[in-house]
């Protein structure tokens, strides 16, 4: 028996009814179809619809849901239009992902939903940076964002639980404990006797509710809400049971005969029907099969028009397209009268943030220790005192919730710059790039205004876990920009121009480079080309394509050539993604020899993937083999002199002369 708190009108609770009821009867609709054969996979919420409705009729319409794949309630209560719906869930070309992604894996902004991606719990820091966004710009809304008892075990959860604590985000988290993750048993995933026990771990209220009884949902989703906007986030444990399996595919035979039998009697909607008759709500049985036909006929017609509508057509233009870069911003004035002064490296990188956040209050800079320390490198020195805590913010040691909660600021129209504090952290981060990061232009989201700025590279002592340059990991990701600049003046213009750039920027940031080298550079940032290579020397005997700090190994070496008449030229790619093929392309066709300079270890680095372009684009040009000049394929040593023999430069006369020899 379930109980209302509160007095409920007849008219109120025939529309929570039809709203539980809903998303039952579609899904019942949606089983026979499988069996049909008609749909290929389906991920089962029955017996879990008081919390999919429950929750959006207890928040405000403008609030945020980001809901996962047994939350079909909560679009159908958020009223996303239907037809547009099915033809998703069947993957069909006016779906919102036009058949790109599966089922619930897809948002829409106006109905303020943030769909999930299959990497569980990932979506919990994209809630933080939402929450975030909300509480700057100071709107009374909140974010309420699902997981189940499988996802509390992910690093993202305990990372967004965190987050949320220390930052009083307005936010909600509600576990959908349906007993099983898949098939395992919640006995065999976690020793606590409740999830909502670790609540207070994190700084944040808890919450243990009957998630099949509507009301108790309703309630607690209510007084959450109000806790939220007052800066106390709040996790809310929601018992319930899937009636199904996993997927349709895996079944229920791991679930005991009487756990099963239990469970059924507390369907929510069955207790929901027992409460309207017990309440005199409704007189019969018969009044109640009038409410499901008449919900049956609502969605027949535009169900049957899904199933009939055009599958999308697969054109390799339009796909490259949307899984590729936007335009870059166009280059401004060229500033020729502009002041200039002498600068390091790091002087320019700080001169782009300070220019971009003086110009647009919508830029923030979060990472580990860049607020009153400055960062590890003091790139960000004297930054909080300049734009206050709100826009330079500490994080916790959080790579994956630092990069999810920049796709919730940029989300909500926010400039994340997010500073992983050595590039080696980026894996730890590793998922949310190029899972939920890269795919979403070709899935779903708006721009990804996002710059992730990861200071690289060996020739610090810095040893295996300090000195990597794992920029060429991305490489192969559509829809991420990835740039390596090799001089000052790079630095400056290219970090100011991805600041404004509508793709995800990944921007490697050489750390021996920082206060080693000087240049005299406008004292104004402009927006620049940041998609073509530089030809740094030009020369007519031999290329050496490189970037980063191989320029300065290419620059040091050549003069020695050069004194014996030997015309070397070296070609700085600035930008690995994308590839400026054209400037490669002309650059082996004048000179026929190539030798391909990297940082990186000889398996798998970016002149891998430079190799195997030369071949097919310029083989016909070539007088000689490509040869690659990379650190040798071993962990990065922390002695100086093992880490010079580890360093390409240390062959790279012997890699020269083999190529001019040829």
């Amino acid at each position: 028996m379930i109980v209302s708190s509160k007095k409920v009108s007849d008219t109120t609770a025939i529309r929570i009814y039809k709203n539980l009821l809903l998303p039952r009867l579609i899904e019942n609709r949606m089983l026979y179809l499988l069996r049909q054969n008609r749909i290929n996979k389906w991920f089962s919420g029955i017996g879990q619809e008081a919390i999919s409705v429950g929750v959006p009729l207890s928040v405000d319409k403008n609030d945020y849901i980001l809901p996962l794949h047994r939350n079909l309630g909560v679009f159908t209560t958020r009223n996303v239009p239907l037809y547009e719906l099915f033809c998703q869930l069947f993957g069909r070309k006016d779906g919102f992902t036009s058949g790109r992604d599966r089922t619930f894996h897809f948002g829409n902004l106006h109905y303020k939903i943030v769909g999930m991606i299959s990497h569980l719990a990932s979506s919990m820091p994209v809630a933080d940076g939402i929450a975030l966004a909300l509480k700057l710009k100071n709107k009374e809304q909140i974010v309420v964002s699902f997981c189940g008892d499988g996802a509390t075990s992910e690093g993202d959860f305990h990372e967004a639980l965190n987050l949320a604590g220390v930052w009083k985000l307005p936010v909600v988290f509600i576990i959908e404990n349906n007993g099983y993750g898949l098939s395992t048993p919640v006995s065999e995933q976690y020793a606590c006797e409740n999830l909502v026990d670790r609540a207070p771990g994190y700084g944040i209220e808890g919450m243990l509710i009957d998630g099949n009884n509507f009301f108790e949902v309703e309630e607690a989703v209510t007084k959450a809400r109000k806790m939220a906007l007052q800066g106390n986030p709040v996790l809310i444990e929601a018992k319930t049971f899937r009636m199904r399996g996993h997927e349709e595919a895996s079944g229920t035979f791991y679930v005991p005969d009487e756990e099963m039998e239990r469970w059924e009697s507390k369907d929510p909607i069955h207790r929901f029907e027992m409460w309207l008759l017990e309440n005199g709500i409704f007189s019969g049985e018969d009044e109640l099969e009038e409410i499901k036909e008449e919900l049956r006929s609502s969605f027949e017609d535009e169900l049957q028009r899904a199933l009939n509508a055009d599958e999308p057509e697969f054109d390799e233009k339009t796909e490259r397209q949307l899984a590729g870069l936007k335009p870059q911003p166009k280059p401004g004035s060229n500033g020729q009268n502009w002041p200039e002064s002498e600068k390091r490296m790091i002087d320019a990188i700080q001169l782009a943030h300070k220019q971009a956040f003086d110009e647009d209050d919508r830029y923030l800079l979060l990472g580990q220790d860049i607020a009153e320390y400055g960062g590890v490198f003091k790139v960000s020195e004297g930054f909080v005192e300049r734009y206050g805590k709100d826009r330079i913010r500490n994080t916790p040691i959080i790579e994956s919730g630092l990069i999810g909660s920049g796709i919730g600021l940029a989300l909500e129209g926010l400039k994340p710059v997010l500073e992983v504090q050595f590039a080696d952290f980026i894996s730890c981060g590793f998922n949310q790039i190029v899972n939920n990061l890269s795919k979403g232009g070709y899935r779903w989201m708006p721009d990804m205004n996002i710059t992730i700025r990861a200071p690289h590279g060996a020739g610090v002592g810095g040893g295996p876990f300090h000195s990597q340059s794992p920029e060429g990991w991305f490489m192969q990701f559509p829809g991420l920009r990835v740039l390596v600049p090799s001089n000052v003046e790079d630095a400056q213009n290219m970090l100011y121009t991805a600041f404004h750039d509508p793709n995800p920027v990944l921007f490697f940031e050489h750390k021996k480079l920082y206060r080693s080298i000087k240049s005299v550079t406008k004292d104004t940032c402009q927006i620049v080309d940041i998609e073509s290579a530089a030809v740094v020397k030009s020369g007519s005997d031999a290329s050496i394509i490189t970037y980063g700090m191989g320029v300065h190994w290419a620059l040091e070496i050549v003069e020695e050539y050069t004194a014996r008449g030997i015309d070397i030229e070296i070609v700085d790619l600035r930008t690995l993604a994308p590839i400026d093929w054209d400037s490669i392309t002309r650059s082996v066709q004048k000179t026929g020899r190539v030798l391909l300079l990297e940082e990186p270890s000889e398996v798998l680095g970016p002149m891998s993937e430079i190799s195997a372009g030369i071949t097919e684009k310029a083989f016909e040009y070539l007088d000689a083999p490509v040869i690659r000049c990379s650190s040798i394929h071993t962990p990065i040593p922390f002695n100086k002199k093992l880490e010079a023999g580890y360093l390409a430069n240390s062959r790279l006369k012997e890699k020269l002369d083999l190529l001019l020899n040829y």
